[in-house]
């Protein structure tokens, strides 16, 4: 700056006053400051401008997976706002370990950053207090954080997302519909377990444990899991899969029976080609991009100053039908 207003000969606080769009500088005066910095190339300090406002223009992201299809849809909405408010992203996997959830988010406030958005891994947050009282701002996403805790959550509505997509598969007919979703102690499966649960109600059908597995998407355990379902009496027609991890390695299952064996399929969660198999798979789709992007903009309304009360967006869900829902049970079923 002092080489800017030696080449324009002018006060250092002229430059200033030019650089920050400051009033008070003669038109002719600030034009030649203008072209002293672009023949000078020069760049203000951003770092050290935020840091005498007492901030780093930096958020963190702890998210369950960055190679997860879903997570990277909401990881690159949150840096889309991040980047529009002059702000860098610092992102993190915690790999559903509530401890390394802990050492990342303290990890992100050692460094200083503005605020953080977190898909918690843990239900226990206490450790969060003393960081929300120096002044972070938080935003949860995706899953709330703990009872008491207040801070902006922005959720998708699984029970009713859930709940949609089982009514969808009995409204074609089916009345044995398998539920293989993740480990319960995830508040996305158990919301979605209990949107199964409430479709079946709805429709009058009966909740049988011999059609539920939760637990881990290992190819190994569902192999078993469907071999047995099949092995039933009176096995199921339809599968809901609880999201697109599960679907994924279901088909991969499906794919090595024969076609006219394969259960109708529909599965929480979109992916990537589900439209270019035959048949397509029907979803029950979210929106990540616009968990990430929502909760990334109330994040930035806590950092400008916004003190209101903590605010729980749910978003809702669609259908879409691409033929693997849609396909009736066999004649002896019906």
């Amino acid at each position: 700056m002092h080489d800017v207003a030696a080449a324009a000969g002018v006060a250092l606080k002229t430059v200033s006053r030019v650089v920050n769009d400051e009033p008070g500088v003669n038109p002719v005066t600030a034009e030649r400051v203008r072209e002293a910095i672009r023949r000078l190339g020069y760049r203000r300090n951003e770092s050290a401008r935020f840091l005498r406002e007492g901030r780093t223009a930096s958020i963190g992201l702890v998210i369950e997976d960055v190679s997860d299809p879903f997570y990277s849809g909401l990881s690159r909405a949150v840096e889309t706002v991040a980047r529009r408010h002059g702000h860098l992203l610092f992102t993190g996997s915690s790999e559903e370990d509530p401890e390394l959830e802990r050492d990342i988010v303290m990890a992100f406030c050692a460094r200083r950053v503005d605020g953080l958005i977190i898909v918690p891994a843990g239900t226990d947050h206490d450790y969060l207090r003393p960081e929300l009282t120096a002044g972070v701002a938080v935003a949860f996403a995706d899953r709330p954080p703990e009872p008491g805790l207040e801070a902006d959550t922005v959720l998708t509505d699984n029970h009713g997302g859930a709940a949609q997509g089982v009514a969808h598969l009995i409204r074609h007919g089916h009345r044995r519909i398998a539920f293989l979703g993740d480990d319960p102690a995830i508040y996305t499966a158990r919301e979605r377990l209990r949107g199964y649960r409430t479709a079946l109600a709805d429709a009058g059908l009966p909740y049988d444990e011999a059609l539920v597995s939760m637990g881990q998407a290992d190819p190994v355990r569902l192999r078993a899991v469907l071999d047995a379902m099949a092995a039933l009496p009176h096995p199921p027609t339809a599968l809901f899969t609880g999201n697109g991890r599960f679907t994924t390695q279901v088909l991969r299952i499906l794919a090595a029976r024969p076609i006219p064996d394969r259960p109708a399929l529909l599965g929480f969660d979109d992916f990537e080609l589900a439209d270019l198999l035959v048949p397509g798979v029907s979803v029950v789709a979210q929106d990540p991009a616009g968990l990430g992007g929502t909760a990334a903009e109330l994040l930035f309304r806590r950092i400008a100053g916004h003190r209101g009360p903590a605010e729980r967006i749910l978003l809702p869900t669609r259908i879409i039908a691409r033929g693997s829902g849609e396909i009736p049970p066999p004649a002896r079923a019906a």
